[in-house]
């Protein structure tokens, strides 16, 4: 089974208080960073939108249809929380048509919990993963404890940042899609809608990932090189082998310049050698039915860094029993795992998204 998020290890200890998180969509707040501008010009409209209580996915259908297009017509860079407030891009293929102003989407051609802020064009459609991150504001409430006692914590997740989980959303509901992945690979489960099954073999890889990234949190090497470390350049997927850390590669993991990866499972060969391959080959023996099955699907051996580093990390008491957080994260990145080396039981598992 998945581990559970109550049972994922805590790199800099167990969390001094515990909180609560989505008390109210206004207590989460995401903003998207494209890290680059529309064109102005092109056959693609980009809407920028703030939504609040919808998921992303719903909301491109809706505009879909205020757009009258085709569901395919409409793209998004990445999914944001359905719990939430948060600003994002989504393009709508309108070839030789007027774009539409904000106020077109107001009325009865409104979408519920959706504002459209902007309207430009671009030449190509925004396309998943074509973001440079997220900004998050966060408000933890109901504190058991003086917030001090959580603020004191953000110097040491500065310096050495947090473990790169993939969240619980990324498993389903009740980590459903972990259990499915295995019925799939087993040959137990048929599934011929490409999505889901998509959906199910990216849990599978996600827990395999965690598993090592647990492992490497108990024996205190999650954020240092191992022998025979694959090693990612910050901000990038580009990695290589280290058969030996030295004291220049020592000194960029300290500056977040490089951090230590671990294995997006599928065919090929680890880049990883000596102590950093064998965490590698015990994981395969351990789950050899989802490595093997995960390789015969076709889906090519990738990396993941093991340490992620949140960007201009600032936290502040908003009370006597609540603390607001405030930091960037890189795509593909869950904020939720710097709030579970913050604080601990910040979210049901009926408010997950």
């Amino acid at each position: 089974m998945n581990i559970a998020a109550d049972e994922l290890p805590h790199a800099h200890g167990r969390p001094p208080l515990c909180g609560r998180i989505r008390c109210a969509p206004e207590d989460f707040i995401v903003i998207e960073e494209l890290g680059w501008q529309p064109d102005g010009s092109g056959e693609h409209v980009f809407l920028y939108v703030r939504k609040s209580g919808q998921n992303t996915d719903w909301v491109a259908r809706r505009l879909a249809e205020v757009c009258e297009v085709r569901a395919d017509a409409v793209s998004y860079a990445g999914l944001k929380d359905r719990h939430a407030v948060t600003e994002q891009w989504f393009s709508v293929q309108m070839p030789g048509r007027e774009a539409p102003m904000p106020c077109g989407f107001t009325g009865s051609r409104g979408i519920d919990g959706v504002e459209v802020l902007a309207v430009t064009r671009n030449s190509r459609k925004l396309r998943r993963g074509a973001l440079a991150g997220n900004r998050f504001r966060i408000v933890v409430r109901e504190l058991d404890g003086p917030p001090a006692a959580v603020l004191d914590r953000l110097p040491a997740i500065a310096a050495r940042g947090v473990p790169n989980w993939f969240g619980e959303q990324r498993f389903g509901r009740d980590g459903g899609n972990l259990e499915r992945a295995r019925r799939l690979l087993a040959g137990t489960l048929r599934e011929r809608d490409r999505h889901k099954r998509g959906l199910y073999l990216s849990a599978a890889r996600s827990h395999l990932f965690n598993r090592y990234l647990a492992a490497r949190i108990s024996d205190g090497s999650w954020d240092q090189a191992l022998p025979g470390e694959v090693l990612m350049l910050d901000g990038s997927h580009s990695v290589f082998a280290c058969p030996q850390p030295d004291a220049t590669i020592l000194e960029r993991l300290a500056r977040h310049d490089l951090h230590p990866s671990g294995p997006l499972w599928g065919a090929g060969e680890s880049l990883a050698t000596a102590a950093a391959l064998a965490g590698e080959t015990a994981l395969a023996a351990a789950e050899a039915q989802l490595c093997v099955g995960l390789a015969a699907e076709g889906l090519k051996q990738e990396r993941r860094a093991l340490r992620l580093v949140p960007a201009q990390l600032h936290g502040e008491a908003v009370g006597e029993a609540a603390v607001q957080f405030d930091f960037t994260l890189p795509a593909g990145a869950y904020a939720t795992t710097v709030l579970h080396e913050l604080v601990g039981n910040p979210e049901a598992p009926d408010e997950r998204s």
